[in-house]
């Protein structure tokens, strides 16, 4: 079972959703584990030139989705993949919006399309991850948070979802400690996860005393 303080930071992380939805592609900041917006289109591949009256479109969506209006948002995107479908920033979107009303069979259908389109797509797998993580399933959700980070290695919404797996679900303090570290260096300054950082910190150095003293 999670200790209390575990769970308190999950609360914490679930919290902030609403306020950081409104990310973009890159993403900064967590949430629940780390979920964001994609407010660009994102190319199916390299030379994929977005068509104005296409991002004019998926901008109102976003907007829509910044806004905590998901059932606008939805219909907005499904529009959307309707007369564009080759754009898996719009099937990102539509994985978040499932995965916040708990549907999971929606949620995998999304990424799947996503990931068939640009399979290194690193918002993508960070939600693949949130999934896998929510359901159990703890290795497959860090090889895709990995995979994202080898992709994108200043992508720190992964980061910071690697260190929340390690440390609460993995109990990897060392590795967990690297990535809020990863993640804090990308963004600047967050005070929550400084707290973190020095919990940590804390904790894995009271673990190499007693290892030391058990010698």
């Amino acid at each position: 079972m999670l200790s209390q303080r575990c769970t308190n930071r999950m609360r914490f992380c679930g919290a902030l959703f609403a306020l950081l939805v409104v990310a973009g592609c890159g993403g900064t900041g967590p949430t629940q584990e780390a979920a964001e917006a994609e407010q660009q289109v994102g190319a199916a591949g390299p030379a994929r030139v977005v068509p104005p009256e296409a991002q004019t479109l998926y901008e109102q969506a976003t907007a829509v989705m910044a806004a905590g209006d998901f059932v606008d948002a939805e219909l907005r995107l499904k529009e959307f993949v309707l007369l564009y479908p080759d754009y898996p920033g719009a099937y990102v979107n539509l994985a978040i919006i499932h995965a916040t009303n708990e549907n999971d069979a929606e949620t995998q259908e999304a990424l799947d399309v996503a990931l068939a389109l640009e399979p290194d797509y690193p918002a993508a797998l960070n939600q693949l991850g949130m999934l896998l993580r929510k359901n159990g399933k703890f290795l497959e959700a860090e090889a895709a948070y990995m995979k994202a980070v080898t992709v994108s290695p200043d992508y720190a919404l992964a980061h910071y979802n690697l260190g929340v797996l390690n440390e609460l679900y993995l109990q990897r303090l060392e590795t967990a400690l690297r990535h809020f570290e990863t993640y804090q260096g990308l963004v600047g300054e967050d005070k929550q996860v400084e707290k973190w950082i020095a919990d940590l910190t804390r904790r894995i150095a009271a673990s190499q005393r007693t290892a030391n003293v058990a010698e």
